[in-house]
Order: C-alpha cells, then structure tokens, then sequence
C-alpha cells in the first residue's frame, strides 16, 4: 500500500473561544506560507464581519501551509455546537485533529460535542493545552479531565496515546514540557508532532476517482462550488465524469475548474490526487456528501450524515405601519429568494412554505444560528418579522419527543442555589456537581431546549454577570408535561402612534422598565416596556406637556428619568411570547403585539379564555 508521505490533512477543534483561529495564524506566519512584508489582519480566518465583530467561527474554513517537505491542510471548524453541522462533514475530509483545550477552563461542553464527533470517525488525535501563560492555568489537571473525557467518550487504545502538546498560540511558542517557562520560541514541537503522529493519506491515484463533497460555496462568475477530498484516483480540470446525486439519479459535467488551498488564497490547479483537498466548480446543483467519480465507473461513497435541526421560527414579510421605510427588500419575493439562497451554503438550515404566501417555517440548529442568518439579512438592506423560536417536536415510536440539551454552568459558589432553583423551574435535572474549591462551582444539568429559551437574560441578572453557562443538544427525549420556562412578566403597549416623549415616559415609568429613549417613534400595539407584574396594559408614552402659563410649585425641579433597557438582537428574540413579533429592520429592532388594535386583542382573549373553560 502506497502512502503519501509529502500530505497530512488534519481539523482544529475545540471549544468556543479556546484560541483555534490564533492557533490558526500562528501556524501561517511561522510556516513562511505569507511573505515577510504582508499584512496579515489578527484571527485571518475569521473573514465574515460577524466573525470578526463576536470573536467567533460560524463557517468551517481550509487553508494548507508547506512545513519542510510537507503539506498540511488544515480546516479550522466552528466551536458552537449550532454550527455542528459544518464540524460533521468536516471531519470526514480529515485523518486527524488537534483539540484544543484551554489550560484553565479544562473540557467544556463544545470540547465533549467535537471531541465526540472526531472519535466517531476513529481520527488521531493531538491535544493541544493552549494559553498556557494564562492566570491560574492548571495545565496538568486539564490533561487529566481529557483522558477522562477519551475514557468516557469510549476512544479505543490507539486514540488515548494521544501526544499533548503545550502552547500560548497569541505568543506564537509551543513545548512538549507543561511547564510555561520551557516554551519554545516557536511552534517546531507542534508541527513535528503533526508530520510524525497524524496518518499520511494512502495513494490509491491509480484506482478509479471518487470525490466527495463536504462544503459548499458560493461565486457569483463560477456559481456553486464543491469543497472536498478525492478520497481514491486522480481529477484533472476538463474530465468528463458523474456526479452521484442524494436521489440516486446520476447527473454528468465537465470540470471546469479546481482550486487547491495555500494560506488564505484558493489556488487553481490542473490536476488533484487521492488525498488531496480541494474545490472543484461546475456543476450547477451539486449537494454536500454527494460523490463525483467516472463515468465508466460509479461508485458512490456513504452519504454524510447531517444533525437535524432542533428549533424553528416563523419569517413573515414585515406588515407594521412602519413597513418599507427602512429596508431595501421588503417583498416577499425578495425575503423567499434570500432565504433560498442561504439554502445553497448552508446545509443545517430548512425552509418550508406555509399556508399564506408571506411566511415561511425556518429551522434551525439553535438559536445563534437562525439569529446569525437574521442579522446577516438586516444587514444587507432586508425587513422582516420573526415569532418567537420554538423546538421541533419529534414523535419516536409513537413517544412525543423534545430536544434536550446539556447546560454546564460555572458560577461563584454563592450564586449556585438560586440557579438550582431557576433550572429546577425549567425542568433541568442536575447530573454533576463540581466544586475545585477556589470559590468557583461548576454545575451540569440536562433541560429540555425549550426551558432554555429566554434564559439568558434571567442567568445573567441571577449571577450578576459572573456565571458561564454553555450547552449544547444531547438527544431527543420524551416530553415533559407542562409548560416549560418562558417570560413571566407582562408587557407595557404603546397605545398610540407618534413620538415617545420624557413626560410621557416618566409617566408610566414606575408600571415596569422602559425599552425606548425619548424621541423614538412608536406605533399603537408596539411593547414599549416590561411590566412589574404579569399582564399587558396599555400605556401612552407619546403624552406631551400642557403648556399653561400658570407656574407650577414644582416648576424648578428638573426630572430624573432612568436609563431605558435597549435589547439586542438575541434578547429581542429570546424575549418573545406567542402573541408576539420581533420586527427587524436595517436600523432597528421592533417588538411588537401580532394584533396591533387593543380592543381586537382583548376580544380575541376573552374568546380564548371562554374556549378553555369549556
């Protein structure tokens, strides 16, 4: 059997925020793959705007860099579990990965949700203990929690002889010793240790090729294109072959062009082999995990398996009296084609028609990724409505079923009863309970996904901003009766149309916190507020002075007014209730009742109260 020994193809996985891209730069600038004069921006592969503004991978990203006589590929994932579906196929494409694991925060839930993934697919591992010049880094404990991770997570022998590795990637240095002051003024002790621990691919380039598609993306000159690995034969640029769709059906193209990867920049090449990653342009409706392979000889290889989506909200084209004043597309045509245009990238995501031709079902993995999809809109000029996020229901064997998640919390210890007692109102069932005595407990609790929605806000006012919380899906479980978490309090709506005013404002001020400054224009049936107690009521913010001429007593005393609660994006959505909307525009962010008119609202409530004691 022929290897080939000038390759290694490997992924970097890890946790949110455990330093994989800074990893990523690192290995770039000291391989010499960029030129001594370029300008290279921080966290290169992050090239989304979102990106870079979180401090987040959304999308799987491949570069390659020379190290002596090899070349690496390296495909840098996404450590949110809402984005599992790029770190899936991903893993596929490789032979190995790095894990990434942060010298003081140790495994976390991510770190249990990739580590899981690579192990499935039987890939060598390297750990790599990074910031190990970090405050309270306990980088021989860390090591001791991913064994028992591998242990628990069932690796076989092979994959628990793990290499660990011991780096500061913001520094650029790495050493085989846990102690920080036997670093090494580069990273050779990583790269050595990919060339010599990670599998080189096997050389089969004379059998018949297959290519199989793990990413997709997307040029507006070639159209779609297909990143993958030609796991077998040789591809050349103007080959005739077969594409194996999904459906069975067998479609046939020319290559018209291929892409290798070195550094940031895509490549074109004439010819790829057996082991080689690369991407390959058209073919007009190629899908991820379909497989290209000869005309004369198709063979097709094991379709890859995508997660689910496990939580779904409506999009509606925006109707409120402040439609279209914002927004470049506003039409339901424009919202539907964009919605199908993420479709081509995005394989997690689903889109469904509805009964009215102005809504559409969209699910997805969680709820950063629908709201990373509704920011990137807004930002290009696009109105909308969503209702509240809601999980798929799945019936299994005839058992009504719900997703659950695993929520690890860490908090300061005093805080630790009151969260308790908030997961106990969501139906959470506490598993684990680790206290490392230094005033920090870390808390693991199982919850349905729905008593997770909302819950942010609350965990942060609980822990007065000093917990964690992470969690990330576990599996399909019978569901529980009742309702499970959402909003407590009622809601103040605005009953007018106009401009919010601060004596308006301070009027109502003490019925619960306001949400919009003076000066903001507001339209009846918009929430302007929370109440303190637990229904809606209806207030005028809009409400103007009288101007007399008659001097008050209190004339000269000048009104305090308390700073108004503004929401982002995720907190908007997080706090919807069913009777809800949140309408987003370019600029702004809008809740408002789906029934503007109070009277309209009332009528309907009383029906529904009359429908339920009957």
């Amino acid at each position: 059997m022929k290897i080939r020994q000038d390759l290694r193809n490997i992924a970097i996985i890890a946790h949110v925020d455990h330093g994989k891209t800074t990893l990523v730069d690192q290995l770039l600038r000291q391989s010499g793959t960029f030129r001594v004069n370029e300008q290279v921006e921080e966290r290169a592969m992050d090239s989304n705007d979102l990106e870079r503004e979180r401090g987040i991978t959304i999308l799987a990203k491949n570069t390659a860099i020379n190290y002596k006589d090899t070349r690496i590929n390296i495909l840098d994932t996404p450590g949110h579990a809402d984005f599992g579906g790029e770190v899936e196929r991903i893993m596929k494409m490789v032979d190995g990965v790095l894990l990434v694991v942060d010298a003081y925060e140790g495994c976390m839930p991510q770190t249990r949700f990739v580590l899981k993934k690579a192990l499935e697919q039987n890939l060598t591992p390297i750990v790599v203990v990074n910031k190990i010049d970090r405050d309270f880094a306990r980088p021989e404990e860390v090591v001791d929690e991913v064994i028992d991770l591998f242990i628990e997570l069932d690796a076989s022998e092979e994959q628990l002889e793990f290499p660990v590795i011991y780096a500061s990637a913001i520094n650029g240095t790495a050493s085989t010793s846990p102690d920080p002051a036997e670093q090494e003024e580069n990273m050779a002790s990583l790269f050595d240790a990919i060339v010599e621990h990670i599998p080189a691919p096997v050389d089969n380039s004379d059998e018949p090729l297959q290519f199989q598609v793990a990413m997709l993306d997307y040029n507006d000159y070639v159209g779609r294109i297909g990143i993958g690995r030609v796991f077998r034969g040789t591809m050349k640029v103007g080959q005739q072959v077969a594409l194996m769709k999904l459906d069975g059906s067998v479609k046939q193209f020319r290559v018209t062009k291929m892409f290798g990867f070195l550094g940031l920049k895509r490549v074109e090449i004439e010819e790829a082999k057996a082991g080689d990653l690369i991407a390959v342009s058209g073919m007009e409706d190629i899908n991820v995990g379909e497989t290209v392979c000869p005309i004369e000889h198709q063979e097709a290889l094991p379709v890859l398996r995508i997660d689910e989506p496990t939580l779904q909200m409506t999009f509606l084209v925006n109707n409120s009296p402040f439609a279209g004043r914002e927004g470049k597309y506003v039409t339901a045509r424009k919202i539907e084609e964009r919605l199908r245009s993420q479709l081509e990238t995005d394989v997690s995501l689903r889109v469904e028609n509805t009964d009215s031709p102005d809504a559409w079902i969209v699910s997805g993995r969680g709820e950063l990724h629908l709201s990373i999809l509704i920011e990137n809109m807004r930002r290009e000029g696009y109105e909308l409505q969503v209702s509240k996020p809601e999980v798929i229901v799945k019936e299994i064997d005839g058992v009504r079923c719900e997703p659950v998640e695993r929520v690890q919390i860490d908090v300061p210890e005093e805080h630790t009863g009151a969260i308790m007692e908030s997961m106990g109102a969501r139906k959470g069932e506490m598993t684990d309970m680790i206290n490392n005595g230094n005033g920090q407990v870390r808390l693991i609790f199982m919850v349905p996904a729905r008593g997770l929605i909302g819950y942010t806000t609350e965990f942060l006012s609980l822990t007065r901003g000093f917990g964690i919380i992470n969690h990330s899906f576990d599996s399909y479980q019978p569901m529980q009766p009742g309702q499970v978490g959402g909003r407590r309090q009622g809601v103040l709506v605005s009953m007018e149309t106009g401009k919010a005013s601060t004596y308006g404002i301070t009027g109502v001020e003490d019925r619960g916190t306001i949400f919009v400054e003076p000066g903001t224009e507001v339209y009846e049936g918009m929430i302007v507020g929370e109440h303190t107690r637990d229904n809606d009521i209806v207030v005028n913010i809009c409400k103007v002075k009288q101007a007399t001429n008659v001097r008050s007593a209190t004339k000269e005393q000048t009104v305090g007014m308390k700073k108004p609660r503004i929401m982002s994006l995720e907190q908007s959505l997080e706090y919807l209730n069913d009777d809800e909307y949140c309408e987003i525009t370019p600029e702004s962010i809008r809740l408002r009742k789906k029934i503007l008119d109070k009277n309209e609202r009332e009528r309907i409530a009383k029906k529904k109260k009359y429908a339920e004691m009957q």
